[in-house]
């Protein structure tokens, strides 16, 4: 098996970025959801209820982030200065992020026509994942683990099930391994990719955004009905694979992905 692709999501909900390699570092991939969009009450804000969210194009410079709306683009320092604390809150859990800058503000205010404010996670900041799956590590504003690995083959087996293919951006993965049989990363317990190893610690239950278009922001049922016909645990429709990272390292596309456990 192979590393066939690697994506980061700078800002939570917003459009990703492939990278041919990327580092690891306390909270996950550098640069990995750092950012979030959030109310002024600090509830945070994702395509759940805000699809036009996918259209905000992401881009990696030199030491900025640059995003892009309808011709409209701002840029931000990849780590900004220590800005006044902002209580943020991300699935019932309070966390103390930074505030960014009232221009970053406006410019997602004006994008998505919300009052918004833009808050970041600096690794100083530490936001432990949940105990029952996986004690001691910590993330950014992921939803809730820093990685989250999946099978080429699995879209393979949810695309011939469906009427129209869908892309794997709908699924919004880190990691994609090309080589594996169809959801053999449910049976994963722990992968070596290259040189790093990461423990796989729980299903990842899919929502709304699998059924948003990640170039138009349209939805339609699919493929989130069809995944539910076969992949229901629970109450969630099963796709991809939680993982944390047990040691920081670089990964590379192409990198061996190897099975430990």
């Amino acid at each position: 098996m192979e590393l066939a692709s690697i994506h980061i999501y700078p800002v939570k909900s917003c459009a990703g970025i492939s990278l041919g390699e990327a580092t690891l570092d306390e909270l996950g991939l550098a640069h990995d959801r750092r950012f979030m969009v959030v109310q002024r009450d600090g509830s945070f804000v994702t395509q759940r209820d805000v699809p036009r969210m996918a259209l905000v194009q992401t881009a990696l410079e030199a030491t900025t982030l640059r995003l892009e709306l309808d011709g409209s683009t701002l840029r931000l320092p990849l780590t900004p200065a220590a800005g006044a604390p902002l209580p943020v809150t991300i699935w019932g859990e309070d966390v103390v992020a930074r505030h960014v800058s009232g221009e970053a503000d406006a410019w997602f205010a004006a994008a998505l026509g919300l009052d918004v404010q833009l808050a970041y996670m600096p690794t100083s900041t530490i936001r432990p994942v949940d105990p029952t799956y996986a004690d001691g590590a910590h993330t950014g504003f992921a939803d809730g683990f820093p990685l989250l690995v999946v099978g080429e083959a699995s879209l393979a087996d949810l695309n011939a099930r469906l009427d129209t293919a869908v892309p794997m951006d709908r699924f919004r993965p880190n990691l994609v391994v090309r080589g594996s049989a169809a959801f053999a990363e449910d049976a994963w317990k722990e992968i070596a990719v290259g040189q790093v190893a990461l423990r796989i610690v729980k299903p990842c239950a899919r929502c709304v955004i699998v059924t948003t278009d990640q170039r138009t922001a349209v939805r339609d049922p699919e493929p989130l009905s069809v995944l539910a016909g076969y992949r229901r645990r629970g109450n969630g429709a099963m796709f991809g694979q939680n993982a944390i990272h047990l040691g920081h390292g670089t990964l590379r596309v192409g990198d061996s992905v190897e099975q430990r456990l």
